[in-house]
């Protein structure tokens, strides 16, 4: 992984820090309550707030979807910029077993494959609005093969039904894990190019590259993860700013504390970034019109 650089006086860091964490994704949505059902009833996340137009969800307190209700915007066109998939992550693989196996009871129809990556576990769902949902769990960082720099992941054959069959318990398929801690681990974009994307996601926002396939796909993280965010150009090549529509409202970035945020906001500044500094958080948005907000603790 790439080394993080500290800045010597009158110098802007130029890297994120090292303990970024992915905060809340926002979708918008058309059917409020159908969202709300998905992602309560089958991905097992629990409500954590309901207030008028808005519906957070999550768990062990920890916000991981949040859905805002727009019944004035309709679906992007197909080739549009915009979400890719959220990816869950759960620290146990019963809590993701239990997960699987409500989406298996609940929404079968909603799942759309599997993979071993080697780093992780993963299988894939869309929910009833088109987001694309992975929902995963990791395994321990001394399993993870570095080289040179690079993150090895793979894409190897996950079978769901062995992975139940081996990790599910009776107490788990009951809703014993239901308020297991979970979080968003990872969130993945379609963008128009890849070029750009690193340049703004690297180059800017100062991740570091863990993987790249050419003109195709960019992984990036901070603090040797093997990837906080995503891009890839897989339906979307040639794709520009995106306009109103359902889907990826906005992707939040926990940084650390406060020093932590201010560095960031510095460099995006030194680049010409336009930013919404409330005071608490700062808010962007990268070459696609996506929204992102980062904030840290309060003092």
């Amino acid at each position: 992984m790439d080394e993080h650089r500290s800045a010597s006086p009158g110098k802007t860091v130029d890297k994120i820090a090292n303990d970024t964490s992915m905060g809340a994704v926002t979708l918008l949505v058309g059917d409020l309550d159908a969202m709300t059902r998905y992602y309560r009833d089958v991905v097992t996340l629990e409500v954590l707030s309901s207030e008028g137009p808005t519906v957070t969800l999550g768990r062990a307190g920890r916000p991981i979807i949040v859905l805002r209700y727009e019944p004035a915007l309709r679906h992007a066109a197909p080739g549009s910029a915009g979400l890719y998939h959220t990816a869950i992550l759960f620290e146990t693989q019963t809590a993701l077993a239990a997960a699987l196996y409500s989406v298996a009871r609940h929404a079968p129809g909603t799942f759309t494959g599997s993979a071993d990556h080697l780093v992780s576990q993963a299988f894939y769902f869309t929910d009833p609005e088109g987001n694309g949902i992975e929902l995963y769990w990791d395994r321990d960082r001394t399993d993870w093969s570095w080289v040179h720099g690079r993150i090895e992941m793979g894409t190897l054959y996950l079978d769901p039904n062995a992975f139940l069959g081996e990790h599910l318990t009776k107490e788990a398929a009951d809703g014993a894990t239901a308020r297991d801690a979970a979080s968003v681990g990872h969130v993945h974009l379609s963008v128009g190019d890849v070029e750009t994307a690193q340049e703004f996601y690297v180059g800017r926002l100062g991740f570091d590259t863990t993987i790249r396939l050419g003109d195709q796909a960019l992984f990036v993280s901070a603090g040797g993860y093997h990837h906080h965010m995503a891009m890839n150009v897989w339906g979307s090549r040639g794709a520009g700013r995106r306009g109103p529509a359902l889907g990826l409202g906005r992707i939040d970035l926990a940084m650390p504390d406060a020093d932590a945020l201010g560095e960031l906001s510095e460099r995006l500044a030194h680049y010409g970034t336009p930013l919404r500094n409330d005071g608490r958080s700062v808010s962007f948005e990268d070459p696609w019109a996506n929204e992102l907000r980062a904030s840290a603790p309060p003092a």
